[in-house]
């Protein structure tokens, strides 16, 4: 009974907007999402982890941060900029490989699982202190992006740390040309070099390391003789970096803030078309809004017609008024007439 007599009140001529709003909510429910091509991006973003990386000279703050902690900054605040759709993976570096920690996802969805993933990376990963970003890191990242599939692009944290800098070799360079694996050289570090810290398996840190520590650059011979070598301290290598970037195909950029990123990722080169779901349910959920609104407020638009014809009326109401007490005083005058002219009759009717 109750479904038949809600069933004839929305049949009423009256009820038509609330009709049609109940249908459009029920397509909002029940639609599925909409594939459409849309030009979306994959990232493998590889973080260098060696020691180097903790170093502090970089970030716009009076306190400096550690290069990689301004990198993941970076990062952070670049995620919320990528368009959904886009995937992102996380892979770190150090030694002469890279570590794939998290295949690309999806960036909106998993909005919150990439960005505590991504505060988990950090210097206790190293499993060695020495590294070859050219001859081994990028080589090895462009391998393992080969590797996912899915037309990612590689993004990679460095600050160009080796010693001694030794570029790829032509067959590496072949190899990743021939991979079709594109994507950016990151720099991070400052002008300036600067002691490098020293930390030890837990990622504490016990001091600084010494010349004598580490392996400088030895003099070749035959050819003129260089500055001292100072391995023990580190700044950024742009030069090297934008040097290793060309020969292999890749963009370089130095992070100077979350913006120099952003562009860096957001570039046409590294977007591919590919069909996306769309959610569209949002589109009938609005009209059935619109339509409720319409229904129950009073709107001025419905107002408006009410009081324009009510003013038209008062000017005929007002005429016709007049004209009627017109009637009327002419009717009482010849009724006075009447009763003067003729007394007796009046008596006698009044009789």
């Amino acid at each position: 009974m109750m479904i038949r007599a809600l069933a004839r009140g929305l049949a009423g001529k009256r009820q038509w907007p609330i009709t049609l709003a109940l249908l459009l909510l029920i397509a909002a429910l029940v639609m599925p999402p909409v594939k459409l091509p849309r030009d979306n991006a994959n990232y493998i973003v590889t973080f260098d982890i060696t020691q180097s990386m903790d170093t502090e000279d970089v970030g716009s703050g009076q306190i400096p941060l550690s290069r990689l902690d301004y990198a993941r900054a970076a990062m952070r605040e670049t995620l919320g900029k990528l368009p959904c759709g886009s995937k992102l993976g996380w892979s770190i570096f150090t030694g002469q490989r890279t570590l794939l920690l998290m295949p690309p996802i999806e960036v909106c969805g998993n909005f919150d699982a990439l960005l505590s993933s991504l505060d988990e990376i950090n210097g206790r990963m190293r499993w060695t202190n020495w590294s070859r970003v050219a001859e081994g890191g990028i080589y090895s990242a462009v391998h393992t992006a080969e590797q996912v599939g899915m037309n990612s692009a590689v993004i990679f944290f460095t600050d160009g740390q080796e010693a001694p800098p030794v570029l790829p070799s032509n067959d590496r360079v072949r190899a990743i040309a021939d991979s079709k694996v594109r994507g950016w050289l990151i720099g991070v570090g400052g002008d300036q070099p600067v002691s490098v810290p020293k930390t030890d398996a837990n990622g504490n840190r016990t001091g600084f390391w010494r010349a004598d520590q580490v392996i400088q650059v030895p003099t070749i011979p035959g050819k003129p003789t260089t500055a001292e070598s100072h391995e023990e301290l580190s700044s950024l290598r742009g030069e090297y970096l934008a040097s290793v970037a060309s020969r292999i195909g890749f963009g370089y950029a130095r992070l100077r803030d979350a913006s120099s990123l952003t562009k860096a990722m957001l570039d046409p080169n590294l977007a591919h078309s590919e069909p996306a779901e769309m959610k569209v349910n949002g589109c009938p959920a609005f009209l059935a809004l619109l339509l409720l609104t319409w229904r129950f407020l009073p709107l001025p638009a419905r107002r408006v017609p009410r009081r324009a014809a009510l003013a038209a009326i008062a000017p005929v109401a007002a005429l016709q008024t007049i004209i009627q007490g017109k009637r009327d005083r002419g009717l009482a005058s010849r009724h006075i007439t009447t009763a003067t002219a003729n007394p007796a009759g009046t008596r006698a009717f009044s009789e």
